[in-house]
């Protein structure tokens, strides 16, 4: 008996989906990591280079300060390139960059000498986030931007978490120059990576299949989820922040003109300021002020970024799943449950359990808005003037990681404790919500 159906009708299967996506998500992920940790190992190594080279703790500060001289004055450059010549090119020569001039602070004689380098590494660095979040919106179809957004952010404490202990287990064994050699390498290699498997948008790629394209592109919603989504209402929330229809800004010169887009800058300034402040202080405070040797410093400094890994994932997936890609929420408790973390770490009990909690709660909260920084122009540009808007984010945010190292080191230098720089932070806090309260949500 035949097999062949009478009716000479031929059923074709359909196309399976790849999952390409995730696989751009991955590099990118790990080249995000090496770059954050190649700007912060430097904290970890700090108390001993202060031995080596006298520094007042405003010095100090400056060699994590410097860093974003020359990351801000690439930032817009780098939008503009990305904007018009794609991100393949441009992501990968970041990624050697920065780790050439990270193997490069390692041979370094004086703490001038440094500084020099720490511009070099910023300058190398800044175009990294520019064409990394470019290319989360020209893979990601907006109902997982947000997803892609948290678990890209999650680097940026998961390097902050373990770059502590290995660090120091370094710098003990090998001294603080290795850090730096042994920084450098893995870099090297995802830059090879990028350029070999990441293009700028998913039809210049080989590797996603006409599904998972057409998936990226257009995304289609089935008819009932799309009116669903567009009743889904949130009453009295989305009236605080603010919920409305926004027009999409189709030109550069409107990026340059938009308040949304300079409004959540300034918040993300104060919001850097608390990041990089922590990162650069808390090595020195676990040493100097709780006297932990080297080693469990290492281990207790990590409290913040276990948090934080766990509030950027968390607050990417709220900001996507549960509230239908509002953003504004999430960044409202980064302000104003940092403040209020910064209060209790300036009382915390003298106790090593207790003081990681505190950490652990202070990093999660301060975290839980940090992809929603990141995708909120996403709602408001196209992919053209993505680029741009987010370099002037990137730029003007992380401003704050170079003045607040250096006014948490001239705090601490003028009142001798620590208690001034917890409170500056808690004011960068509340200021940040404040800011935020000023801009518009896109639904």
């Amino acid at each position: 008996m035949s097999n062949i159906p009478t009716s000479g009708v031929v059923k074709t299967v359909p196309q399976r989906m790849t999952q390409y996506r995730w696989v751009v998500l991955g590099i990118m992920w790990v080249s995000y990591l090496m770059c954050f940790a190649d700007r912060g190992n430097i904290g970890v190594v700090l108390p001993m280079l202060r031995q080596e080279f006298a520094m007042t703790n405003m010095e100090a500060g400056s060699l994590m300060s410097l860093f974003f001289i020359g990351y801000a004055i690439t930032q817009i450059p780098a939008g503009f390139f990305a904007s018009k010549f794609g991100t393949r090119g441009l992501v990968s020569f970041s990624v050697l960059g920065f780790s050439l001039f990270t193997y490069l602070i390692g041979t370094a004689t004086s703490a001038s000498v440094i500084k020099w380098f720490r511009i070099g590494l910023g300058t190398c660095e800044g175009p990294f986030p520019v064409g990394a979040t470019t290319t989360i919106k020209n893979w990601f179809p907006p109902q997982e931007r947000g997803t892609a957004a948290g678990i890209y952010m999650a680097a940026t404490t998961i390097a902050a978490m373990a770059t502590p202990p290995l660090a120091v287990w370094i710098m003990l064994n090998w001294g603080w120059r290795y850090v730096f050699y042994a920084f450098a390498i893995p870099g090297l290699i995802t830059a090879t990576l990028w350029y070999i498997l990441v293009r700028t948008r998913p039809e210049e790629s080989p590797y996603p299949n006409d599904r998972e394209k057409e998936h990226i592109l257009d995304a289609p919603l089935p008819v009932a989820a799309e009116q669903k989504q567009e009743e889904k209402s949130f009453g009295l929330l989305d009236r605080l922040i603010r919920a409305k229809k926004v027009p999409v800004i189709e030109t550069n010169a409107k990026v340059l003109s938009s308040w949304n887009i300079w409004g959540v800058t300034l918040s993300y300034f104060f919001a850097v300021s608390i990041v990089m402040g922590l990162m650069t202080w808390i090595p020195s405070y676990l040493v100097n002020v709780k006297g932990y040797s080297f080693m469990k410093m290492g281990w207790i400094a990590v409290a913040p970024w276990i948090g934080g890994t766990v509030g950027a994932l968390g607050g990417g997936w709220l900001s996507d799943k549960v509230l239908a890609k509002r953003r504004k929420p999430t960044m409202w408790v980064t302000g104003i449950a940092t403040a209020i973390m910064m209060y209790v770490l300036i009382n915390v009990p003298e106790n090593a359990v207790a003081l990681f909690i505190a950490l652990f709660l202070a990093g999660g909260l301060l975290h839980v808005g940090w992809p929603a920084f990141t995708a909120y122009p996403m709602g408001l540009t196209t992919g053209k003037t993505y680029p741009v808007a987010i370099s002037i984010l990137n730029t003007g945010g992380n401003l704050g990681g170079f003045f607040s190292p250096m006014i948490a080191g001239y705090l601490l230098d003028t009142y001798k404790s620590y208690d001034a720089v917890f409170l500056f932070f808690g004011a960068c806090a509340i200021l940040c919500w404040l800011v935020n309260c000023t801009i518009e949500e896109p639904v």
